[in-house]
């Protein structure tokens, strides 16, 4: 029987990508659902999918609305009970380096993808401590490695990696019960990358050729990550990789911590030649 059977699962980011497919996943096992995006229609399309036979709490949410996150938890508890399981998967990315991506957009970023996770975090750690639950971040391959025209991106995501490890560290020394996990996804397929905004490109690369690129590096399907999701967080582990870009930039990471930025530009380079 699955773990995750008749278990509160609380899921941001929910109208599209790994938010969807774990929704969908997770109503497959028997889970009770507490969903939410900022994107009404497309949560609406993943309510449609998940909702035969499962308990379900759908509501339209930023994570960026403190208050809207403040107010949350007492919501679902009401609804469905108190939290088992909390997935901080909303995000979002926006293109541009830091000369020219404008200050409001990177605030915009950082905001979502960290202090959204935070929020989360913070306002439902009362109810995962109560029933022993866990609670599992998304980070990226980008909170392992730096790259190009993604240094807000990246800031939120190492972000995410250094509050979700010492909140990890924390949590055990305190014996709470509570597990923690920090996920890294490589390229999974998804519309995260077209659907970014782009604050500047460098001269000669244009908005197709940057999704070209995605798509090619997209090597790991939703529904894989996502099952390497689950898996990790049914068995605690404090840090789920997904993909074997993953695997490798780790690796890459930890054996040459500084030449791996002379690598990534080179390999680039050499791409925008092509």
């Amino acid at each position: 029987m699955s773990v995750f059977k008749d278990k509160v699962c609380v899921i941001t980011g929910a109208g599209s990508g790994m938010g969807r497919e774990l929704a969908r996943q997770l109503a497959a096992q028997g889970a009770v659902l507490a969903l939410s995006d900022i994107d009404a229609d497309g949560l609406g399309m993943t309510r449609e999918m998940v909702s035969a036979g499962n308990r379900i709490l759908v509501d339209v949410m930023d994570v960026s609305d403190k208050q809207a996150v403040i107010d949350y938890p007492a919501k679902v508890e009401a609804a469905l009970g108190p939290a088992d399981y909390v997935f901080n998967n909303a995000g979002m990315t926006r293109v541009g380096d830091v000369m020219n991506t404008p200050l409001e957009s990177m605030e915009q970023v950082i905001d979502v993808n960290f202090w959204g996770v935070v929020r989360m975090t913070k306002v439902f750690l009362p109810q995962l401590v109560q029933t022993k639950g866990v609670v599992t971040n998304i980070s990226s391959l980008f909170g392992l490695i730096a790259y190009r025209g993604q240094a807000h991106y990246c800031a939120s995501k190492f972000a995410v990696r250094g509050f979700t490890e010492t909140l990890a560290l924390e949590m055990e020394e305190a014996g709470t019960g509570v597990g923690v996990c920090c996920v890294h996804p490589g390229g999974v397929k998804t519309n995260v990358a077209r659907n970014a905004e782009v604050d500047f490109l460098p001269e000669g690369v244009s908005r197709d050729a940057l999704d070209e690129d995605f798509d090619e590096l997209a090597i790991t399907s939703v529904e894989d990550a996502v099952k390497t999701i689950l898996d990790g967080t049914a068995r605690r582990k404090k840090r789920i990789l997904i993909g074997k870009d993953a695997k490798v930039a780790s690796f890459l990471q930890r054996l040459m911590p500084v030449r791996y930025q002379r690598i990534l530009a080179k390999y680039t380079k050499d791409r925008a030649q092509i």
